[in-house]
């Protein structure tokens, strides 16, 4: 039934010749480039807590989705079934395992986080709506380019709902009893270094394709998964060192200054990717190079960007 549902997607952008596809790649591109953006600028310009909420339900997905992949291994519709062809250049950041789909995991946790921070406030609320459209919009793409089965996707947003619950529960903890985030730290680390170490040992599928090369090859995985677990292990650092040391507040105050302050500092959570993780990957290799890109790139936007919004706000005598 998901073979023929993708194949029915696909017989309808044959039908109008593709004219749907360029809008589909840029919902699935905006996914894993552009959405982490707005809960990095609300955590820094409007809201400390809402946008770490929205940012720790992602991290949550981040270091599960990896962990479900490489244990599941399940190829990709293409390979399961060769009628399946994927629309456009969407092949391309396609590659590996198809379960569950990680676009959905990264987009629905940021975007679900952005919406129920957005329901709370009633002059807000058409966003929560614009921002749930959008977590299933990037789902139905995966499905619409043929990349992602439909339970990839439903899993996926499924893992994403859970990761906002329990981020919401651990919040609701640790207002009560803020001298446990330690802990959880320290607990998250080691849960990290298990999960680095789980999917290095395991084994996993060697089956070839008539070319004699490996369907899949588990290095290319294990990369996105060193480089996800990072992410969660460079919050973990970050975090502790922010509310120990920095304890900055959002700039808000700073009216457009702050803004403008503040959009030019998430310039380079985009540009790091491009210049500063092929310099580290080149240096250690694509696994601890993915690893320690990603600690760096999180570093940035939960410390290091807030420690020199804090001492602009000193310097300007707006900071609180």
């Amino acid at each position: 039934m998901d073979i023929q549902y993708l194949l029915t997607l696909q017989n309808f952008r044959n039908g109008i010749q593709d004219a749907w596809t360029p809008f589909m790649e840029f919902v699935s591109d905006f996914a894993i480039t552009y959405m982490i953006l707005l809960p990095i600028f609300w955590y820094w310009n409007r809201d400390r807590r809402q946008g770490l909420y929205a940012l720790v339900s992602y991290y949550f997905c981040m270091l599960v989705t990896p962990l479900l992949k490489l244990t599941a291994c399940i190829y990709r519709p293409w390979i399961r079934d060769s009628r399946i062809l994927p629309a456009g250049d969407s092949i391309r950041t396609a590659t590996g395992y198809s379960f569950p789909s990680g676009h959905t995991t990264t987009c629905a946790p940021l975007a679900g986080g952005m919406a129920v921070n957005a329901w709370g406030n009633k002059r807000m609320r058409w966003a929560s709506f614009a921002l749930a459209a959008l977590a299933l919009l990037v789902g139905f793409s995966r499905n619409y380019l043929g990349v992602h089965t439909p339970q990839d996707v439903f899993v996926g947003l499924t893992l994403s709902v859970l990761s906002l619950i329990a981020a919401a529960k651990l919040f609701e903890y640790l207002d009560r009893h803020p001298e446990k985030e330690d802990w959880f730290l320290l607990g998250g680390f080691i849960l990290c270094w298990l999960g680095i170490l789980y999917i290095t040992v395991k084994a996993y599928p060697m089956e070839m394709n008539e070319e004699g090369k490996l369907i899949v090859d588990p290095q290319k995985m294990m990369n996105d998964g060193y480089g996800d677990i990072g992410k969660v292990m460079g919050f973990i650092i970050a975090r502790y060192v922010e509310k120990k040391w920095i304890r900055f507040e959002p700039v808000k105050h700073m009216g457009w200054k702050g803004i403008v302050l503040c959009v030019a500092g998430l310039i380079p959570v985009v540009l790091l990717k491009d210049y500063l993780r092929p310099l580290i990957t080149g240096w250690l290799g694509s696994h601890w190079g993915k690893l320690l890109f990603s600690v760096i790139h999180v570093f940035y936007y939960i410390a290091l960007f807030p420690l020199l919004l804090k001492l602009v706000g000193k310097r300007s005598g707006t900071a609180k």
